[in-house]
């Protein structure tokens, strides 16, 4: 190594940095690659794409010159005949006493919902203003990419002198509910144990500001059927005198707000913790939420987000516009999400959401609740050497010092982790920024946020190999 002038007192440092910075283009060019699979695990798709990704991140892996051992694999789904879908699982063993580091992201995507929403193709990777358009460019390709761009870096830099121990866990149904995580753990969990897990599906303060997650919502989802009538019937011969479904629906639902919009069902907890300064005008920029449209809630908008709970209807099946008819409907499925405060078993919050709603039934109407889906939220021990690491890598990695932040979504798998390895330190972290749009039309990557995740993580693994346990 040569000892130019550094900004570093550590030389490797900045040699890591360098390889990073050299790495981005080619880092690039793979993601896009990626994007265009379109590895979609719900069953109404084209599940050879999931096995077209994990090929091809398989095959990245192999590429980066670290790893022992790289397989495609797959878990079985409890209570069920099936097997889940193909997870990247690669793998090398720690050297003379050195800690042993997981690196987790998911390469299945969201579907793309209505194509015409898009500016561009979701499945064409296409550059726009500083950003990477396309479905999971950031939500988690990038998070893909993240790693192996990293792990890149710090072959070229150290190359025999690398001694971290390594497992790279690409898995391919965390948008459709990580089905066989727990028991791909428990299949693979020698190979896996790790003294620090990297989570890179979480987000930042800002394009420019890194943060480290420390609180991540739990969530509770239900498909609630609402019955009141034996038959439909004619809505002029009868209306007026018969309650029908949605009637019943529309007022049952409409108990679980209060006036403002916040959660009026008794036993959903709320986290009492401060929260950084959040400006409204800031809502409305990152959510989209116009100035005729006023925000739900009281308190802390932050602590809104993070700390509180909330409930969303994200799905309903009823008869559609077009074929509407006068017609007493006697049934109608209504999707509901939850969110649960960090610290409340989910568990605990669905007993309560079936309590009030089944307290709450108007006109007599039967409930039936079905596909119960539960994840318990997670809070990060920030006591340990890792999150320290993390922070002065994200520090030197972005030029900025990062925030501890609350995720108001869910990561439940996260739990399972921590069940199966109690003692490794987690650490979440993410390429995302507030205008990464994840899940909806226009999802994107904030280019210079991925550079400057790949410098961080970088330096982090290259600090981690520096130290012994």
């Amino acid at each position: 190594m040569t000892s130019e002038p550094t900004e570093f007192e550590n030389v490797q440092d900045q040699h890591l940095l360098d390889a990073a910075e050299g790495g981005i283009p080619a880092a690039l060019g793979d993601l896009g690659e990626l994007v265009r699979v379109q590895g979609i695990a719900w069953p109404a798709f084209d599940q050879e794409q999931l096995q077209i990704s994990a090929r091809r991140i398989a095959a990245l892996a192999e590429g980066t010159g670290v790893f022992e051992d790289v397989r495609i694999l797959t878990a079985p789904i409890p209570d069920t005949d099936e097997q889940g879908q193909p997870a990247v699982l690669a793998t090398r063993a720690a050297r003379n006493g050195k800690p042993t580091v997981m690196l987790y992201a998911h390469h299945d995507v969201q579907p793309p919902g209505d194509e015409s929403l898009w500016a561009t193709p979701p499945f064409e990777p296409t550059v726009r203003d500083g950003r990477l358009y396309g479905r999971g460019a950031a939500d988690d390709k990038a998070g893909v990419m993240a790693h192996i761009a990293s792990l890149r870096a710090l072959h070229e830099v150290l190359g025999d002198d690398l001694e971290l121990g390594l497992v790279l866990f690409v898995e391919g149904e965390e948008e459709f509910g990580s089905r066989s995580f727990g028991s791909f753990l428990a299949e693979n969990a020698d190979a896996m144990r790790s003294d620090v897990i990297v989570v890179a599906d979480s987000g930042n303060w800002d394009s420019e500001t890194p943060a480290v997650t420390v609180s991540l919502r739990g969530n509770a989802k239900f498909h609630l059927t609402v019955r009141t009538l034996e038959h439909a019937s004619h809505s002029g011969m009868f209306g007026g005198a018969v309650p029908d479904a949605m009637l019943a629906t529309i007022k049952l639902l409409a108990t679980l707000w209060d006036e403002t919009g916040a959660v009026a069902v008794e036993g959903l907890a709320s986290r009492d913790a401060a929260t950084p300064d959040y400006a409204e005008a800031t809502l409305r920029a990152e959510a989209g939420l116009p100035e005729g449209t006023s925000p739900i809630g009281g308190g802390e908008i932050l602590s809104r987000i993070w700390n509180k709970p909330s409930i969303t209807v994200t799905g309903i099946d009823f008869t559609s516009v077009a074929a509407a008819s006068n017609t007493l409907s006697p049934e109608v499925t209504v999707v509901v999400s939850a969110r649960v405060a960090p610290g409340q078993a989910a568990s605990e919050a669905y007993a309560a959401l079936e309590a009030h709603l089944r307290a709450h039934a108007p006109f007599g109407a039967e409930l039936a609740f079905s596909e119960i889906d539960l994840g318990d939220g997670f809070l990060v021990d920030t006591s340990g050497w890792a999150v320290e690491e993390a922070r002065g890598a994200m520090r030197d990695g972005y030029g900025k010092d990062p925030v501890d932040l609350g995720i108001g979504g869910s990561i439940p798998f996260i739990s399972d982790l921590v069940r199966q390895f109690p003692g490794a330190q987690i650490l979440v972290t993410g390429v995302e920024d507030p205008h990464s749009r994840a899940h909806s039309p226009n999802e994107s990557l904030h280019l210079e946020t991925f550079r400057n995740a790949v410098r961080a993580e970088t330096l982090l693994l290259g600090r981690i190999n520096a130290r012994a346990l």
